[in-house]
């Protein structure tokens, strides 16, 4: 029974984490670094956000924090305690703070960030004993097409 509902629960991650996938190529479409992501509550996507750094010309235009804004508006509530963020590139530090700060209690990542990520590869904003908030941090859930849509990107780029 045990391993049939991390199964099921393995099968649901990566459904989730399909959606983010979609929503990076929304950001690669528009030019910008493909880096998509969704916010889930009871099963159901309440929020989703793309990089759109570029296109908005602000440093602040992350997906995760458009997913976080949108979830705190539809929510009506600042803590998003009972969410789950599904990522498809492990958070930078700004990110990472928005999402200790969000309460949100899990994180899903496609692919780690060896040169800015922030949930164990540079830092580990998530898991900070010091704040008053820590993560449950999951990996690699479609690791291979989460980087292969940033490998993939950059090839085209320098191309370009």
């Amino acid at each position: 029974m045990a391993e049939e509902a991390a199964r099921a629960a393995r099968r649901a991650d990566e459904a989730f984490m399909k959606e983010a996938v979609r929503q990076a190529k929304k950001a690669a479409a528009i030019g910008d670094v493909p880096i998509g992501c969704v916010i889930v509550k009871e099963g159901r996507i309440i929020s989703r956000g793309y990089n759109r750094r570029n296109a908005d010309k602000t440093v602040l235009s992350h997906a995760e924090i458009t997913a976080i804004k949108r979830a705190c508006k539809k929510e009506g509530d600042w803590r998003l305690e009972d969410c789950t963020l599904y990522v498809t590139l492990e958070p930078c530090p700004m990110c990472a703070g928005a999402i200790v700060q969000a309460r949100i209690p899990r994180v899903v990542i496609g692919s780690m960030n060896a040169k800015a990520g922030c949930a164990g590869s540079v830092l580990n904003i998530l898991k900070e004993p010091g704040f008053n908030h820590q993560v449950k941090v999951e990996t690699g859930i479609l690791g291979e097409e989460c980087s292969c849509l940033m490998t993939d990107f950059f090839k085209e780029l320098r191309r370009g």
